[in-house]
């Protein structure tokens, strides 16, 4: 961290001896990697010179000084020393051999980061009363020491985070606090002092306690007017302490009571000083973002309010956009209430200069270019006025980008406009005008759609009019008459869902069949036709109940998800919505449904070249999120659990699963059949392509685009028909078959635990014959998602505990574990499969599942004769994880060739700006996991500035065993951006995955969050462990959650002794990478916590 520091830290002058009457002025220049230990924000720096206790030197020796860098928290009157930033010992003809010029001091590594300062020198004679002004003696007073050992305790506890070091701290400032009455120079001081510790320590969720701590912050500034050197810096900490409270219960008066600070706080504080740079901006952009979210207030107060938010976001700022646009709407909300021209051409102005801050294709931008487009069109509209030939034109125009906006808004003035407009450019078109069925069809899609929002049933009748007047002036021949009869057919559907007339919904089918007959049978819009003959019969069952009705409509959505020369989105929302309909209608055809959705889905996702475009194109899907849990309980419900595993790895893992797919078969293919393979490839890159080319604005250049993604949708489907031809290659992108995926099981039962919103179970896949169902009784989606969320709010509890307490909460989540999920699998597992003691099982979750520590499962009880505690599921089976059953099977085909076995310890304890904080314990770690690797076996340390991105990548690439040490960041809304922390640039997730490592064995993944997954894609278990093992790496250690960068020592030892005990012929083996887990937690027990014990789970072999 390089911080610019300018006048605030001049605060230096230090004595020589007294005899020669002179004395060395220092002045700091400049500052680089001052970090506070404590992280409070200082008032300044100052730098003290410690001699001996005379304070009188040597005339003959160049004596030797303590040199300190020093954190003030006040400026012009300190209470106490403040804080130490770092420490150095110099010598007088050092500090003034570099002449005027100034020079940098240079202190020892703190956390790390080594610190400096850049000084100018110089020797000064001095008067006698000089003397006395410039040397300023430390404080030998009880007020002093109190405060110095309350700032010595807290920054031990900000670095520790031990409570008890807090509680000393709050101690010693409340003494300090009884020392300083409100008369006292320093009890503003001491006052701000208690309520920082307090605010930073363990009241911070208790909004009683917030408030009370704010109120010191006020009376401190209370006694800090502005003039007061410490003014700027008690608005600040008072700014801070009122964000903070609004964080926790987000109510308007505390961000109101901000904003109007952050107004008094920034003309004190102009852009390049210290405290600008290191705070104040983040706050103040903080309360600017949080005022943008207040709801539009029309009133003087509200539109007053949201002009200073304005005031606050200059030219260039991020947020004055947004905070333009809401000034927008708020002034145009009072033109609305009180018909001022005044608010009307301001709210225009507004609007217009948030549009021009806003890049193209912005978000915000968007919303703005409709209503540019409807100012323009009403223009367009004053310029042809009655009378003008092409009136209806602009009438037109004008409508449908009025229902375009009510679509997007819902505002039910837009859609009534739209429709007097339509009326009237009607009437300008007699019968028999060319442009008249245009119109036609714009009022009868206008009036539908205001009924479906409205439900007045006389515009649905006056729409059905409209449609069949424009049917009617359609010739039998006309190549655009199949869209009229299904719009129509669509009308008479909804009139007959209200007035369940059946001459209705009998000429909707009749209609939408002539559409079909219409078409040649490769006509892309039959699609189209299918799933309106699929709504009719569907309508027609919801009332009248024939099962024949519900088989047509079944069977229509089939025909349209499977139509040939449609893309894939469509026939995927298509399959999308039969599943939907079939579910509720319960029909039998909800289990194919699903199969055809996913046969689609993976096609679509082979077409596309890169990892991250298959991760967009399956996120595109966004209601369909749940599908691949919910096929699988279809499936369980149907009796089919052969189905059911099948349809649960085909619906989740299909990135992963796809990309190897890919690989392996088009290596194969490339020895095989080049041609072939060539072709292949080059068609789902251009199908790629196309895929964007079809969504353009511009009509017709969309209609081009989609007409050339159906031929390439035809052409890429007959070269996947041909690799099938190939006997080899006959199920080339075809998921496996339950027999394929048994070999999962082969070393030991693999349990599916499947969340889904009709059902919550669990399928063990044992080694040979049929898989068994466990119905998770009183477990639904809505239970397990709460289970979730507690997990998440008890392990973030912990941060805040001694490792000795008790971990309460946790123990009751684990019992709930163990009672309602585990132990009924337990029962198969010992009852039915007569799993023998201590083997091994692999669990493989879905959904919410993946958020919960399974493994750690216990019971938390004493046996019935209390003879000891019940065993919980790491005393009777050794747990390991599986993303998906084809990894499993994908990770032990690769153990048939083994490489020379080599060690890479890599670690990173001072990565790269942005990346994290500096990590103390890795290096010892690191050194750590090599006096435990045995002697025979290669071993590379990779630490420090040789752990770069490339350096690591490479690292990964040449060895088969590897243990990670740094700071992991899971990247939720891209989860292909995780990352590793290096001192360079991190090494993501992406990087990893293209890295291939075919000859790696083993990982150990000593960071946070590396086996988290993707909350777009839940189901796909994206996070840095699943990278690793597509990678190569067969068998991986990972975590759940933070690990504590003091505590991993225990387990990396534990671990690690176990792995290497009783090598035979000094062989490594990664399969007993899970057994050494599960005894190294169990041996660690009285030295580690509950949760840094189940943060590591087992993945692979």
């Amino acid at each position: 961290m390089h911080r610019a520091v300018r006048r605030l830290f001049r605060r230096t002058i230090t004595p020589t001896t007294s005899i020669a009457r002179q004395y060395i002025r220092l002045e700091v220049r400049s500052a680089k990697n001052l970090q506070v230990p404590s992280e409070r924000i200082p008032a300044g720096i100052y730098v003290s010179i410690n001699v001996n206790s005379r304070k009188r030197w040597k005339s003959t020796a160049s004596p030797s000084l303590s040199v300190e860098i020093r954190a003030s928290f006040e400026l012009d009157r300190m209470l106490g020393n403040g804080e130490i930033v770092g420490k150095l010992q110099t010598s007088w003809d050092e500090l003034l051999d570099h002449g005027d010029e100034p020079f940098e001091l240079s202190f020892p590594p703190i956390r790390g980061v080594t610190p400096s300062l850049m000084l100018k020198a110089a020797v000064v004679d001095a008067c006698d009363n000089q003397e006395s002004a410039l040397f300023d003696p430390l404080v030998d007073c009880e007020i002093a020491r109190e405060t110095d050992a309350g700032h010595a305790r807290y920054t031990e506890y900000m670095t520790r985070k031990t409570v008890s070091r807090l509680n000393d701290a709050l101690q010693h400032f409340r003494s300090v606090l009884h020392r300083c009455p409100v008369d006292h120079p320093d009890h503003a001081a001491a006052l701000t002092n208690l309520a920082r510790a307090r605010l930073q320590g363990y009241i911070q969720n208790d909004l009683q306690d917030i408030d009370t701590t704010t109120s010191l912050f006020r009376e401190a500034l209370a006694l800090r007017p502005q003039g007061h050197p410490n003014h700027t810096l008690s608005l600040f900490q008072l700014i801070f302490a009122l964000t903070w409270r609004h964080n926790k219960e987000r109510t308007a008066v505390f961000i109101h009571e901000s904003l109007q600070l952050c107004c008094k706080l920034l003309p004190l504080c102009p852009e390049g000083i210290y405290l600008r740079s290191i705070g104040v901006d983040s706050e103040v952009d903080y309360v600017i973002a949080e005022c943008n979210k207040l709801p539009i207030d029309a009133s003087d107060e509200g539109i007053h309010l949201r002009r200073v938010v304005v005031e606050l976001c200059p030219l260039g700022h991020k947020y004055r956009p947004r905070a333009l646009d809401i000034l927008a709407q708020a002034v145009e909300a009072r033109f609305n209430q009180h018909g001022s021209i005044d608010d009307l051409e301001e709210c225009i102005q507004l609007g217009r200069e948030a549009v021009s801050l806003c890049p193209e294709g912005h978000s915000d931008r968007k919303s703005h270019d409709l209503d540019e487009a409807i100012s323009m069109h009403e223009e367009a509209l004053r310029l042809r006025p009655v009378g003008h030939n092409k009136r209806d034109f602009s009438l037109d125009n004008l409508g449908q980008v009025l229902r375009t906006r009510f679509n997007k808004h819902g505002d039910v003035d837009n859609i009534n406009r739209a429709v007097s407009l339509h009326r009237e450019a009607l009437t300008l078109l007699p019968p028999g005008h060319p442009r008249r069925d245009t119109t036609l069809h714009n009022l009868a899609l206008t009036l539908k759609e205001r009924d479906d929002k409205l439900h007045v049933i006389q515009d649905l009748n006056e729409a059905i009019d409209l449609y069949r007047e424009s049917l009617r002036s359609k010739q039998l021949d006309d190549p655009q008459r199949h869209r009229h009869l299904y719009n129509l057919s669509s009308a008479l559907c909804s009139r007959f869902t209200q007035t369940q007339n059946d001459e209705d919904i009998e000429e909707a089918i009749r209609l939408c069949q002539e559409s079909l007959e219409a078409l040649p049978s490769l006509h892309p819009d039959r699609c189209s036709s299918h799933a309106w003959l699929q709504q009719a019969y569907l309508s027609r069952y919801s009332i009248q109940h024939k099962p024949t009705d519900l088989s047509s409509a079944m069977e229509h959505s089939r025909l349209a998800s499977m139509h040939p020369t449609q893309g894939f989105p469509n026939r995927i929302l298509s399959a999308w919505r039969w599943i939907i309909d079939a579910e509720a209608s319960g029909h039998e055809s909800a289990l194919e449904a699903y199969a055809v959705f996913f046969e689609l889905l993976d096609a679509h996702i082979s077409t596309r070249s890169s990892t991250t475009s298959r991760r967009e194109a399956v996120a595109a899907f966004q209601d369909a999120r749940s599908l691949p849990v919910d096929a699988a309980s279809c499936a369980i419900r149907s009796d089919n659990l052969r189905c059911a595993v099948e349809l649960a790895e085909q619906g989740r893992g299909q990135q992963w699963s796809l990309a190897s797919r890919l690989r392996s078969p088009l290596e194969g293919l490339q020895s095989t059949n080049p041609n072939l393979a060539h072709k292949f490839s080059e068609l789902s890159k251009h199908l790629s392509d196309a895929q964007g080319s079809a969504g353009s604005t511009d009509r017709a250049a969309a209609d081009r685009a989609a007409t050339e993604y159906r031929r390439l949708t035809r052409q890429w489907e007959v070269a996947v028909a041909e690799i099938r031809n190939i006997q080899a290659f006959s199920r080339f992108l075809l998921p496996p078959l339950y027999e394929d995926l048994q070999v999962a099981a082969r070393n030991g039962p693999v349990i599916i635990l499947i969340a889904s919103q009709y059902s919550c179970s669990a399928i063990v896949v044992p080694t040979s014959g049929e898989a068994y169902h466990v119905h998770l009784l009183r477990m639904t989606l809505p239970h397990l998602e709460k289970l979730k969320d507690d997990f998440a709010t008890a392990i973030l509890h912990t941060v805040r505990m001694r490792p000795e307490q008790p971990r309460k909460k946790l123990q009751v989540l684990l019992r709930v574990v163990w009672d309602e999920i585990m132990l009924p699998i337990i029962n198969v597992l010992q009852h039915d499969l007569k799993l023998r003691h201590r083997s091994r099982i692999w669990l493989c979750p879905t959904a919410a599942f993946m958020s919960i520590p399974l493994h750690a499962a216990n019971p938390f009880r004493m046996n019935a004769d209390r003879s000891g505690s019940e065993s919980c599921l790491e005393d009777l089976y050794v747990c390991s994880y599986t993303p998906t059953l084809s990894a499993l099977i994908r990770a032990r085909q690769a153990m048939k060739t083994r490489a020379t076995p080599s060690f890479a310890a890599i670690g990173q304890s001072q990565p790269g700006a942005g990346q994290g904080d500096v990590l103390p314990a890795v290096d010892s770690e690191l050194e750590l996991v090599h006096t435990l690797v045995p002697p025979n076996i290669k071993f590379t340390n990779i630490s420090k500035d040789e752990a770069t991105q490339a350096g690591a990548l490479n690292a990964l690439q040449r060895n088969t065993w590897v243990h990670l040490a740094c700071h992991g960041k899971q990247d939720l809304e891209q989860p292909y951006n995780s990352y590793f922390a290096m001192r360079d640039k991190p090494v993501t997730l992406l990087d990893i995955m293209e890295n291939n490592s075919p000859q790696a064995e083993f990982a150990f993944l000593s960071a946070c969050h590396t086996a988290v997954g993707d909350k777009d894609t839940p189901d796909e278990a994206i996070h840095l462990a699943a990278g690793l093992q597509f990678s190569g790496f067969k068998s991986v250690v990972g975590t759940l959650w933070g690990v504590s960068d003091a505590l991993v020592k225990h387990v990396v030892e534990a671990f690690y002794e176990k792995m290497f005990e009783d090598l035979e012929d000094g062989v490594i083996d990664c399969t007993k990478a899970a057994w050494a887990l599960n005894r190294a937690t169990h041996t660690v027990m009285t030295k580690v916590p509950l949760e840094q014990r189940m943060v590591f789970i087992h993945i692979g072999v």
